[in-house]
Formats: C-alpha cells, sequence, structure tokens
C-alpha cells in the first residue's frame, strides 16, 4: 500500500502499517521499519530537501526541530503508517 506525499510515495505493507500506527508510543515500532531493505531505499531515494519541506508542509515541527534527517526519517515512516492504516491517500 502507498502513503502519497506532495514530493514522494512510500509504499509498506498493510502489517507493517498498523505495526507502526497504533495507541500509546510508536517509537520502537518505527525504528523496525526503518530498517528495513525496502524502506530504506525508498528513503535513500528522499532528497533532504523534500523530506524537510514535506514535514514542513505539515506545520506540526518548527525549523529547528526538522534540521535532523534522521528523526525526519522516523516522522515521516509514522505519518506513512498512520496515513495507511487509516486508508488516507
Amino acid at each position: 500500500m502507498w502513503a502519497t506525499f506532495n514530493r514522494f510515495e512510500i509504499e509498506m505493507t498493510k502489517a507493517q502499517a498498523e505495526s507502526a500506527s497504533h495507541s500509546g508510543d510508536c517509537d520502537a515500532d518505527v525504528i523496525i521499519l526503518l530498517r528495513l531493505p525496502k524502506i530504506k531505499s525508498q528513503l535513500k531515494k528522499i532528497s533532504d530537501e523534500d523530506l524537510h519541506a514535506e514535514l514542513k508542509d505539515s506545520g506540526a515541527w518548527t525549523e529547528a526541530e526538522l534540521n535532523d534527517r534522521q528523526t525526519n526519517e522516523k516522522r515521516i515512516i509514522w505519518i506513512a503508517a498512520g496515513d495507511i492504516r487509516e486508508g488516507r491517500k
């Protein structure tokens, strides 16, 4: 399944999305997804600028908070998982 953003898309299975989008802390589950080769290869194709801009558009983080690539990857995977779990495109 796909999570579609303005600048890129991220693909994961429904089960993967559900594993990283649930009530409570999802950080450990997102980290597990970030280790998967398919997720890693997709993130590698996204420029720092596009990732930053996509997250900035959400308005949830300040400029200073968006300066760390690793944290931004966690954020975008968590958002993608939630979008897929909830059936948003």
